[in-house]
């Protein structure tokens, strides 16, 4: 066993001091954000959690222990910091680090800058003078406040410039109120995993310091502007526009953060002529998210949308026909060929589920789900346009009509019940589907709508799946002398299409 020296036992008990101090003057929930060394440290809260306290003490921290630093300290507007980041940062110098400090400038004008004696300094400069932030050089951190103020071009010239000659680590710490979905901070930090960023949410309720005083203020919100407290006050991602959905639900739902039982994806084997032995296959970062295991003999339907105009990418949603409840969810870009192969094993997985796609774009995935033989796809009735006969369509068609009508049948599903739905891709989209200025329903400007629509597509099929688990509906349906006529009166396949809608009667 190692002996300690005097010097050992100095740095232990220098050490625990330091902990000891550090404990007692942060916030619990960013303590071990002192020791992370990710190149971008990104702090989402809300108003009065502390973010912007912990990172003000991050950068002086850094200052006064490795010397050398040129810290620069920025928002979009230059007046902007002379009330917030250079009045916090020369208050907590003065209060935690005064022995370290070498100058700073007093009065209400003049340069902004924090100079240390071990030859650390801070620089401040805000984003609207292109001209000084050029001048700017070594810098070798940064601290970016109110960073949903920038643009993403801003926030690429600061990182580029993040390249000073030091022997520490480079990073840059981002504090900001998520106040837009849409925005390119959730697109970029939150929507995809960077490994060399690590993301933080914190709220008011993890800020010890705050007194009664302004907890009451934020909490009155509740009453006075939920939506204002639901952004503000707890950090949830904000919408600019108005929903067409029950916002203040789909807040409440995702504040849930409920998490799939399974993701992954499925794997099988294509010899040419169909699918065959599908296995499901475990990935964390797979693009099927399984909210509930398939259940025997229950109902199950599938809408698509295809990535088509407006949208990237393609999606399967698959509710639970009895209830509607969504159990899972397919998102991911593709090959059209692959999209219908993962949807077809989708479908096998979850009972031979109703299957139907858009097909506004492209026929083609609903063309392979029939080559496979898939054995139950929505049909569709259409007009021929030589003969003018009414005829049968695989694959559900998406036009002004029918956009609005199944748009309507899912905002009035929802309104019920926003319980019903589970994803949170899914809760995000339908909180930025808005009114546009000519009032139509749509994604708002940077958001997407395809989880949107292929859920309102699944929750419109459903008469053709039955509601009832297979046990229930052994004895099949009685059906009324004129709907047997109607059915006599039909081909094959729309006799399936009717039985599908109605039921199997009960003969």
């Amino acid at each position: 066993m190692k002996t300690l020296t005097e010097a050992d036992v100095d740095r232990y008990l220098e050490a625990a001091l330091w902990w000891k101090r550090m404990r007692e003057t942060n916030n619990r929930t960013f303590l071990p954000l002192f020791g992370d060394e990710h190149r971008y440290l990104v702090l989402k809260g809300g108003g009065g959690s502390g973010k912007s306290i912990f990172a003000g003490r991050k950068v002086l921290e850094r200052c006064t222990t490795e010397p050398g630093h040129r810290f620069l300290v920025c928002r979009k507007v230059d007046k902007t910091l002379r009330q917030s980041c250079f009045k916090q940062l020369r208050s907590q110098a003065y209060e935690y680090y005064a022995d370290d400090v070498d100058y700073i400038p007093k009065g209400q004008s003049g340069d902004m800058y924090i100079r240390f004696k071990n030859g650390s300094e801070i620089l401040f400069s805000g984003l609207d003078d292109v001209e000084k932030l050029k001048s700017i050089f070594n810098i070798t951190g940064i601290w970016i406040e109110e960073a949903s103020e920038l643009l993403e071009g801003d926030f690429n010239q600061l990182d580029i410039r993040l390249r000073g000659e030091t022997a520490y680590y480079k990073q840059i710490i981002l504090t900001f109120n998520p106040i837009s979905i849409t925005h390119w901070l959730k697109k970029r930090f939150f929507d995809v995993r960077d490994e060399r960023a690590r993301t933080h949410e914190s709220t008011y309720k993890d800020n010890r310091f705050l007194d009664e005083e302004n907890i009451r203020t934020l909490e009155g919100f509740k009453e006075t502007d939920e939506y204002y407290y639901t952004v503000y006050c707890l950090g949830m991602w904000g919408v600019t526009g108005r929903s067409v959905f029950n916002a203040k639900e789909a807040q409440r739902r995702l504040m849930e953060k409920i998490k799939p039982v399974r993701t992954g994806y499925f794997e099988y084997d294509d010899d040419g002529a169909g699918v065959r032995n599908i296995r499901w296959q475990d990935d964390e970062s797979g693009f099927i998210r399984l909210y509930q295991e398939p259940q025997e003999g229950v109902p199950y339907v599938i809408g698509g949308d295809t990535a088509g105009d407006g949208s990237d990418s393609f999606v399967g949603q698959v509710i639970d026909n009895r209830t509607g409840v969504q159990v899972a969810v397919l998102r991911h870009q593709f090959d059209e060929d692959l999209y219908a192969k993962q949807v077809y094993c989708l479908g096998k997985h979850y009972n031979g589920a109703l299957v139907g796609l858009e097909t506004n774009f492209s026929t083609y995935p609903t063309m392979e789900l029939e080559r496979l033989k898939y054995p139950k796809l929505y049909v569709r009735e259409t007009v021929d346009d030589y003969t003018h006969k009414v005829k049968h369509a695989y694959g559900f068609q998406t036009n002004k009509q029918t956009r609005n009508v199944i748009i309507s049948e899912l905002i009035a599903a929802t309104r019920e019940n926003m319980d019903i739905v589970c994803d949170e891709t899914t809760l995000e989209e339908m909180l930025t589907f808005v009114r546009s200025e000519d009032w139509k329903p749509e994604a708002e400007n940077g958001a997407h709508d395809d989880c949107v629509m292929a859920l309102a597509i699944a929750h419109h099929i459903r008469p053709q799946q039955s509601y009832l688990a297979a046990e229930e509906e052994d004895e099949g349906v009685v059906w009324s002398k004129s709907q047997w006529e109607d059915w006599r009166a039909s081909d094959r396949e729309g006799r399936a299409y009717l039985e599908r809608k109605w039921g199997k009667p009960k003969r």
